[in-house]
Parts: C-alpha cells; structure tokens; sequence
C-alpha cells in the first residue's frame, strides 16, 4: 500500500499535506466553477491554482460530480487553461483564532486589511462552529445594555439574545449598528461586514475603530465585490471567533450586517451546484443555511459566557415577506424593525416600536418596566390610527381621552424616541426617562 493510500485509510489528513503534495489539474471551466481530477478533499477545502499570468490563485471545493472536484475561484478574474496545476493547501476546517485579533481588521481567509502584521495564533477553532447541547444552554436571565435608548426601554434584549435588524435599504440600519457597537456593554465585540458595499465597509471600519478605546472589536470584512465562497467564508469566521470567545467566558456581540447578503452569496453557490430555486429564487440550501448559522450564537453552558446577536435582515422594496425575512423571523429571539416613515420625519433611529418585539424582554425586566413599555407602545398606536381622522378633521378634540391623551405626547415621545448617533445612553438612564415620560403624561 502507498503512503498517500495508507494516510486516506487512517483519516490523517493533516499528515498527507504534510508528507506529500495533494493536487490535479484543470479539466473544464463552466464561470467561476472549475472541474478537477478527483483528488481527495473535503468541501470546504482550500486549494492552490496555477494561472497563465505567472500568479496563484485560491479557490474551494464545492462539490463533487462524475468522479472529479467542483472548485469555486475566490478571484473570477483569473486566467487559466486546461491542464493547469490545482494543489490542495488548507482542509480549511480549523481557524487561527485569540487576543491577536483585537482591534484588527481581516478579511474572510483572515488574512489582515488593515496594513499591519498579524501575530501567529495559539489557538484554533472549527470554521463551521461546534455542536452545542441545548439543554447544557444558559437561560436568559439577565439584560444587555447596547446603549440605545428606545431599545433598552421598550424592546429590552438579554444576553445571549439573538435579535433580527429587518429594514429597506437607506433606512439607518448601519447608524444604529455603529451605536450599539460603540456603546454596548459587552467584553468584545466582533463586526461581520459581510457583502456591503466598499465605501459603507470603509466608512464603519474608521467610525468603529477610531472609539475603539478599550480595543475590543474585531471586524471581518468581505465586500460585495468579493466571491460568494468568501463572503459565505467571512460569515463563518465572525461567527466561529465569537464562538471561541465565548468559550472564553467572555460576553460578546455579534453583528452580522447583512445575513440577507450571505443568503444571497448561498444562492450563488446553490445555484452553480444545479439546485432548484423553489422559494422566489432561493434554493433549499438558502433556508437550512439560516438557523444553521443563527443557532451558533446564544448562550454558552454554564462554564461559559454569551453570544449576543444582532443580524441585519434587508427587506427589498420594504418587502417583509421575503423568504429571507421570514425565515430569520421564525428562528431570531425577537426582531427589530425600521420604519422608512419615521427616517423620512427625521426620527433616528427610525425604530417601529409597535412591530418590534424582543421574545425574552417579559422574563428579565420587571413588572413596572413591562407596564411603562405597554403604556407607551400604547399611546404610538392609538395616535397611529387615529393621525388620519384628527388631520381631515373628522375628530373633535374631548371626544375620546385616549386620542387626545396620544396627540398631546406626540411630541415628547418622538423627542424620547430620536438619539444622536453620539449619544450613549445606559439602561437606568433610558428606564428613567421613560417613567419620566409617562408621568407627564398622568
């Protein structure tokens, strides 16, 4: 028997790169996917690609099919022939994880965009996450400040929450991340900035790290220009490293903007791998990609910390009834929506307080707190639904308490609801301020 044979038969892969070259070569090339001999590798594996303009590029295995590897190209741009050299360089299992990777700004193969060098890491932890018990599971019973005003008092989240951010595009969704990333109580902080654009990834990089004081956020950035396979990658990545941290003890925030922009890269990879698009484009992989990579997040065992969770859900066309939306809604820990109408009054953040729920915020605040939050989802509503009837005058002012109760505090809770992207406002603080609110009013 061979070596290579004899380390197949053993499971040692890590001994066959070690002792001898895994490789093949180019046989067909139908867009970014590339057929290869058969050699042996995982999905998920990295390889090596010789190309005609004298430079190596990386691609991954995707799949397999008559008895020869699907490798997706990481660069859609690279020039290569038949025959040329595909070399298997990384099982491209484990990650190179620890405290090297505070205050630095990687991309999806975590290789360092922000100009500096990066240490050699001790530990390592699976890509695609570890199994966890969900009875050994902590219970959420203790609240996350995130520094955000309207969310700490009326949509409390708890730590170890997993919470949907679901809004159109240009509505503030990036403002309040930055917010929550600044100002949340938590011991680091890891930014997935997965599939945005170039000048957006830019611009939250500089925000985030020039008031990162205590230097305790990690940012993965894979812009929109980048393969499906790295942007699917970066999401992986953020998730795993908040794992190891948790594993640490450590409370962490996670922020996955956006988890609709990894749906998107899945669909890509679905697609070239000849599934069906059964639900408005999506294909089966789409849907059970979701909670697979939602459920890596929560709470730890008893022995470990937390994983707070904020995923960025896009609704195209303020479309709450996309399969991505749906899908994140039903797995999430609650949701919180923005409201376009609100952005368009200048109410920032523009937080629709009546669609909004947080699924644990009843277990962790008191009964007092509960009742000033349904007190004041109240009087949104009631002024809500009656805004159109007072404006066409069809309603006299003594007729109903209620209505003239709601348009006499519009205006302090539109003043309670808006908060400068500066401000940082603490739980106590914005419980205060409601019952401060609330007494005004009677």
């Amino acid at each position: 028997m061979s070596l290579l044979k004899k380390l197949i038969k053993e499971n040692s892969f890590d001994n066959i790169l070690a002792t001898t070259e895994v490789s093949g070569v180019v046989r067909g090339l139908e867009g970014s996917i590339v057929e290869t001999d058969g050699f042996p590798a995982s999905v998920g594996s990295v390889c090596e690609i010789d190309s005609l303009d004298a430079y190596k590029t990386s691609a991954e295995v995707i799949g397999f099919r008559n008895n020869k590897n699907l490798v997706a190209l990481h660069n859609t741009d690279t020039k290569l022939k038949v025959g040329s050299r595909v070399r298997l360089v990384d099982e491209g299992v484990n990650i190179g994880v620890g405290e090297a990777l505070l205050g630095r700004v990687i991309d999806g193969m975590g290789k360092p965009l922000d100009g500096k060098k990066l240490e050699k890491f001790r530990d390592y932890w699976p890509l695609n996450g570890k199994a966890v018990n969900p009875l050994e599971r902590k219970k959420i019973e203790s609240k996350f400040d995130v520094g955000v005003r309207t969310i700490n008092s009326i949509i409390t989240i708890g730590k170890g929450q997993r919470i949907g951010i679901i809004a159109g595009s240009g509505v503030g969704k990036s403002v309040l991340l930055q917010m929550m990333s600044k100002y949340s109580e938590s011991d680091i902080v890891v930014v997935g900035l997965i599939g945005e654009r170039a000048r957006e990834v830019k611009i939250m990089v500089d925000s985030l790290l020039s008031h990162d004081k205590k230097n305790k956020i990690i940012i993965v950035a894979v812009p929109a220009d980048r393969s499906p396979l790295l942007r699917m990658r970066g999401a992986n990545r953020c998730t795993a490293i908040a794992e190891y941290f948790r594993a640490k003890g450590k409370n962490v925030l996670l922020i996955m903007d956006s988890l609709t922009r990894v749906a998107h890269a899945k669909r890509e990879i679905g697609l070239a791998l000849g599934e069906q698009p059964t639900s408005k484009g999506y294909p089966p992989s789409v849907i059970s990609m979701i909670p697979a990579l939602i459920e890596r997040a929560g709470s730890g065992n008893i022995l470990e910390g937390n994983i707070t969770a904020f995923y960025t859900v896009l609704a195209d066309a303020d479309d709450h009834n996309d399969p991505v939306v749906d899908s994140a809604r039903a797995i999430l820990d609650g949701h919180i929506v923005l409201s376009r109408e609100q952005a368009q009054l200048g109410i920032y953040p523009a937080i629709d307080i009546q669609n909004s729920i947080s699924r644990v915020m009843d277990d962790i605040v008191s009964v007092e707190h509960k009742q000033l939050s349904r007190e004041l989802k109240r009087l949104v509503s009631v002024y809500k639904e009656s805004r159109d009837l007072v404006l066409m005058g069809g309603y006299s002012k003594g007729q109903d308490k209620s209505i003239d109760k709601a348009h006499e505090m519009w205006p302090k809770i539109v003043d309670f609801m808006k908060q400068d992207n500066t401000e940082n406002d603490t739980f106590d603080g914005s419980l205060q301020k409601l019952k401060v609110l609330l007494e005004k009013a009677g």
